[in-house]
């Protein structure tokens, strides 16, 4: 557990990897909704090389985030920045970023504050949202349950109705075991298209167990809400351009909603951009094909070292 701002302290997963201080970090920042251990089938087969963490940004996870603590976004880049800075990570270690939309801007934000921590980003499918861009789908269940499905497919400009926060206000928060939250969102889309892991190990991370078996979320419906609704209006677009560290931007397949629609614009911003795209995987490629991303993380970070 990390200090951050604001009192919040920052859950930091250590996921393995060489001791040796000469080997690379990789530092995974998940998606609105999800937390830090989602990132556990991505980072295992690439403990070999590299010492892999994954963070719980605040409002998600195991995070201890005090009541009137900000989710603003610029907040998230933060509790990054603890994690780079302390001494599990800080010092003279090569660290390269790996995120996941929410996770991409709050790596970004941190990235642009404190040039020089971060060797390289790799970035798939960003939230980052610029003006007069529109909002995206990013919840971790926006259309994996039939009362927020109708919503899943919607977009509206920030300012405006927020059919995202709207939807996440109603997920349902409690299951009577893990063994119902898994079976609920194995068979809901998009959730039942997430790797059997993947899935897994979101349930196992973002639900804390109460004293009568039944699990909760732990990033609340209100919370996730509210972390949708200051989306847009965050400095990680403008940050963008001014990094100077190579961050590859990975697209999945084109769609009329989502993130996808974001790439273009970001990529724009970027001084020492890499278009990577992997049109087999949706929003949540990462969790999707966990061997297929760890393949594409080792390429970027041995080219980048």
């Amino acid at each position: 557990m990390i200090a951050s701002t604001q009192g919040v302290r920052v859950a930091l997963h250590d996921m393995g990897g060489p001791d040796d201080p000469a080997a690379p970090v990789l530092l995974f920042a998940h998606a609105t909704g999800f937390c830090g251990q989602v990132w556990e089938p991505t980072a295992a087969p690439l403990t070999d090389r590299y010492r892999c963490f994954a963070i719980d940004l605040r409002g998600h996870g195991v995070t201890e985030t005090p009541d009137g603590a900000s989710l603003h976004w610029s907040h998230m880049g933060d509790d990054v920045l603890a994690a780079l800075e302390s001494e599990h990570i800080g010092g003279d270690r090569e660290v390269h970023g790996i995120g996941h939309s929410l996770g991409c801007a709050a790596l970004v934000l941190a990235a642009a504050r404190r040039p020089g921590l971060l060797r390289s980003l790799w970035l798939y499918e960003p939230a980052i949202v610029g003006p007069r861009m529109t909002a995206p789908a990013d919840s971790a269940e926006t259309a994996a349950s039939a009362e927020s499905a109708e919503s899943a497919e919607s977009v509206a400009p920030f300012g405006a109705s927020n059919p995202m926060a709207d939807a996440a206000l109603r997920r349902r928060a409690t299951f009577a075991s893990y063994d119902e939250a898994l079976a609920n969102f194995a068979r809901k889309a998009p959730m039942n298209e997430l790797h059997p892991d993947a899935l897994a190990a979101y349930v196992r991370g973002g639900f804390a167990p109460g004293v009568d078996g039944s699990v909760t979320l732990r990033c609340s419906p209100a919370t996730e809400a509210e972390v949708f609704r200051g989306a847009g209006n965050n400095e990680a677009f403008a940050a963008l351009s001014e990094l100077d560290l190579p961050v590859a931007l990975v697209a999945g397949r084109p769609d009329e909603y989502g993130p996808v629609t974001f790439v273009a614009a970001n990529f724009a911003q970027l001084r020492r951009g890499t278009l990577i795209e992997r049109r087999h995987l949706g929003h949540f490629g990462p969790l999707e094909d966990p061997p297929d991303m760890a393949r594409d993380i080792a390429a970027w970070v041995e080219t980048n070292r």
